[in-house]
């Protein structure tokens, strides 16, 4: 059969997905990922923004325009939220976010799979990839920030034995790998082990090692020192910060000051030439007033972002800040959009301080040149001939479109 595996949200939602599609072609099936004509489809759902959650119920329908008498099956986080949203016609099949895998067997019957979370890592394997492969290595959350509905339909941080992590990077044979997580800092936690000690085992490994988003605490001496002896360690860190206001940052229930972020931030670039420091910021949370926002504003700008990622603040039933109400709409849109102007400032100030260096990109894909992604997380259009997952050291020229141009 023609089976079409499709994906909302995080990166941890596209592991799981390709550990899906993996298991289905094994067992002689043409995957596919992109929305297209099929015999089934699985929905791998996404419940972290309103946004998110009404997208995934309107798969549903995009599907049916597809092949009216597909088959649908849907598991993930929007489904563990409400799994009524899902039990509609063409639906054959509805799971939570635990035993993802169990979806393969599902694939020529009904029913209703588990939406108990489950206490222990759930081992998968995903495909392998010519270009980044993404490696999860750890699952759920234990920090409830007052925003954030994840560790209700995700559970408890549980992490992935160190040796399976390890051997699953060596036989990748990937040009790059990005370990990935719900909260990645807090791998181990729960084996008494820590992220520090994976970085150390991962110097087996010959690509290049990159991570996913960190979280403040996790930064310190002995942590950076095991980046540095990686031998192909990418100086790209999505630290997240939410707020740049103490106030709002103690309401998110976030554990960290700006002091301490700025701290962090320092620290990082003490060990590494220009790294690429990127953040997710929450625009508009409930307690928000102008002055919150301007210290968020300020502090991007001591920081000096090479990129933020932009969120206007999504209100979540069965989270603690559920209860304040939201801000004006109209007020959070114009935060949104002068925020924007600062990233953009900022994004291409830090492409301008690379101007005239050197620099290795990992081709993705061939648009007018040859595509990538540099070690430092800057989009990269090469002028010169390539393929897909080699691996080119070239001289930022300027820059180009969305990113730089190099030769």
């Amino acid at each position: 059969m023609k089976i079409c595996v499709f994906t909302y949200g995080c990166r941890v939602n596209r592991y799981e997905s390709d550990a899906i599609a993996r298991q289905l072609m094994e067992r002689g099936h043409e995957v596919v990922s992109q929305l297209e004509f099929a015999d089934v489809y699985v929905v791998n759902t996404c419940a972290v923004t309103r946004e998110a959650e009404r997208k995934s119920r309107q798969s549903i329908s995009r599907i049916k325009k597809f092949n009216k008498g597909a088959r649908i099956l849907v598991c993930g986080c929007a489904s563990q939220k409400n799994k009524d949203a899902f039990t509609r016609d063409g639906v054959t099949y509805v799971s939570g976010t635990s035993d993802k895998m169990a979806i393969v067997d599902m694939i020529e019957r009904e029913g209703v799979g588990s939406f108990d979370i489950s206490d222990e890592y759930e081992e998968c394997k995903a495909l392998s990839s010519r270009t980044k492969f993404y490696i999860k290595v750890q699952d759920g959350c234990n920090n409830f920030c007052a925003y954030c509905i994840i560790p209700y339909l995700r559970g408890r941080s549980r992490s992935r034995n160190i040796d399976d992590c390890i051997e699953e990077a060596i036989s990748s044979n990937a040009p790059e790998i990005v370990l990935t997580g719900i909260n990645l800092s807090a791998y181990g936690v729960d084996k008494g082990y820590t992220l520090t000690d994976l970085v150390y085992k991962l110097s087996l490994f010959q690509g290049r090692v990159c991570l996913g988003s960190l979280e403040v605490g996790v930064i310190n001496d002995s942590f950076l020192t095991a980046l540095k002896k990686l031998k192909r360690f990418c100086p790209h860190f999505h630290l997240s910060l939410q707020s740049g206001s103490d106030k709002v940052l103690k309401d998110m229930n976030r554990h960290y000051t700006r002091e301490v972020y700025v701290k962090a931030v320092q620290l990082i670039k003490s060990y590494f030439k220009h790294p690429s420091i990127t953040t997710d910021v929450i625009v508009g949370f409930p307690t928000e007033s102008e002055e919150d926002f301007l210290d968020t504003i300020n502090l991007c700008k001591e920081v000096e972002f090479s990129d933020v990622h932009v969120f206007p603040y999504s209100k979540r039933e069965g989270t603690v800040a559920y209860k304040l109400g939201e801000l004006d709409g109209k007020v959070v849109k114009d935060r949104v959009a002068r925020l924007e102007r600062v990233r953009d400032e900022l994004r291409d100030e830090y492409k301008r301080k690379m101007i005239g260096e050197s620099a290795e990109v990992l081709i993705e894909e061939i648009v007018e040149y040859p595509v990538g992604y540099s070690e430092r997380y800057v989009r990269v259009y090469v002028k010169t001939d390539g393929k897909v997952g080699e691996v080119k050291k070239v001289k930022i020229l300027g820059l180009y479109e969305d990113g730089i141009i190099a030769k």
